[in-house]
C-alpha cells in the first residue's frame, strides 16, 4: 500500500510515537553474477537497508497521577527515546513498513519493533 502526500517541505512531517521515517537504499538491481533482478523480486525481500529521516519521541511513559483535583500540577506525558537517530542505516523488516511518496520519493514509515539493527555513522546524512 502506498501514500501520496502533496508537495510540502520534509519538516514539516510529524512522525508519532515509535515510528521511524526511513529512506530506503536502493537495492542491488543485480546478482554477483551479473544478472538483472526484477522489480518484483526486490519488493518481496523480507529485510531492507535505509537510512533514518526522522522519528517519533518514542514510547510513551503514563503519568503515575492518582489525583484529579483542578488545583494539583499535572504531569505532562514521558518518552522513552527511540535507540536509533537520525543519519542511521537501518536494517528493517519489510513485511511491517509502509510505503509513502512524498514529493516524489519513496519513503518508509516503520514501527521501532521491526528494526532489527541500526549501523550509526555521524557522517551518514551531513
Amino acid at each position: 500500500m502506498a501514500v501520496n502526500l502533496k508537495e510540502k517541505d520534509l519538516e514539516q512531517l510529524v512522525v508519532m510515537g515509535d515510528k521511524v521515517l526511513i529512506k530506503p537504499k536502493f537495492p542491488q538491481e543485480k546478482t554477483q553474477s551479473g544478472l538483472y533482478l526484477p522489480p518484483t523480486v526486490i519488493d518481496k525481500e523480507q529485510v531492507s537497508l535505509g537510512y533514518v529521516i526522522k522519528t517519533g519521541p518514542g514510547y510513551a511513559v503514563p503519568a503515575m497521577n492518582d489525583y484529579d483535583e483542578p488545583w494539583q500540577k499535572k504531569e505532562k506525558v514521558k518518552y522513552v527515546p527511540l535507540q536509533c537517530k537520525r543519519g542511521d542505516l537501518a536494517v528493517y523488516q519489510r513485511l511491517n513498513a509502509i510505503e509513502i511518496q512524498f514529493n516524489s520519493e519513496k519513503y518508509f514509515i516503520v514501527s521501532a519493533s521491526a528494526i532489527l539493527m541500526c549501523v550509526r555513522d555521524e557522517g551518514l546524512l551531513s
